[in-house]
């Protein structure tokens, strides 16, 4: 997640940037009040804490594999940035009360089990994985975001800021596909695995909490009813072929 650029973001800026109503118009001490949107903002930021802890680690095995002691170097300070992100959500979660470990535990099994099912083979694969997969759930959260209290929204959307990924990768993908097209074959559908597999994830990450999922349809706060729903995923695959395209690859 979070890997992405200004242009990189998803069409719905202006779902972003139009006037907050309902829950979104409140801060955190009016919105917790409601215990149900409580935990499901808990949830949330369990599973983003988790999410960028997994990156920083996973962005310091990729640095393993780097080519050059330029990119690795790069890389680590990618790798240093998502682990800030994951400092200020634990701290946050620590500042209204709850306990970090607890709260990013219930998504540990989901999302190392989308890590492991996607495990790049080597260095270019790597680098599609963190542009393509995670910018796939940054645009997932983005949405999120805007039905969120005014607090717990700056926050989410700050640790989703790009880190220097985004462009890093399509330098070095599209140098790679230059130098040997047939490169550019294998990477499009690795990314294709990449979108059925983190939009699986997603869906299986909010099913399994009661909490999150009822927020995400309009039980708690202002939700997405089905139609949006439908309107959120097509703007997520929207997203998702624009970035395959600055690659350079075929969505």
């Amino acid at each position: 997640m979070r890997l992405m650029t200004s242009s990189d973001k998803p069409e719905n800026a202006s779902v972003e940037s139009a006037e907050p109503t309902g829950v979104a118009a409140q801060d955190w001490a009016r919105a917790s009040a409601d215990p149900q949107y409580r935990a499901a903002v808990v949830d949330l930021l369990g599973a983003l804490a988790y999410g960028e802890l997994a990156a920083f680690e996973r962005l310091a095995e990729d640095a393993k594999l780097a080519p050059t002691l330029a990119d690795k170097a790069e890389l680590a300070k990618m790798a240093s940035a998502e682990f800030h992100h994951f400092e200020r959500l634990r701290n946050r979660l620590t500042e209204i009360g709850e306990e970090p470990t607890a709260a990013m535990d219930p998504f540990v099994a989901a999302l190392d089990g989308f890590h492991r099912q996607t495990a790049p083979s080597d260095w270019l694969e790597g680098l599609v994985k963190a542009y393509v997969g995670d910018s796939i759930a940054s645009d997932f959260y983005r949405e999120v975001a805007a039905r969120l209290d005014s607090d717990t929204r700056e926050l989410v959307l700050a640790v989703l800021d790009d880190t220097g990924h985004a462009e890093f990768a399509v330098e070095k993908v599209r140098a790679a596909i230059d130098a040997d097209p047939r490169v550019g074959g294998r990477l499009a559908l690795w990314a294709r695995r990449l979108m059925g597999e983190a939009l699986s994830q997603s869906q299986r990450v909010v099913a399994d909490r009661d909490a999150l999922s009822t927020m995400l349809v309009g039980g708690v706060a202002d939700g997405f009813d089905l139609a949006e729903v439908g309107r959120m995923f097509s703007r997520i695959t929207e997203a998702h072929t624009k970035r395959m395209a600055a690659l350079g690859l075929a969505a």
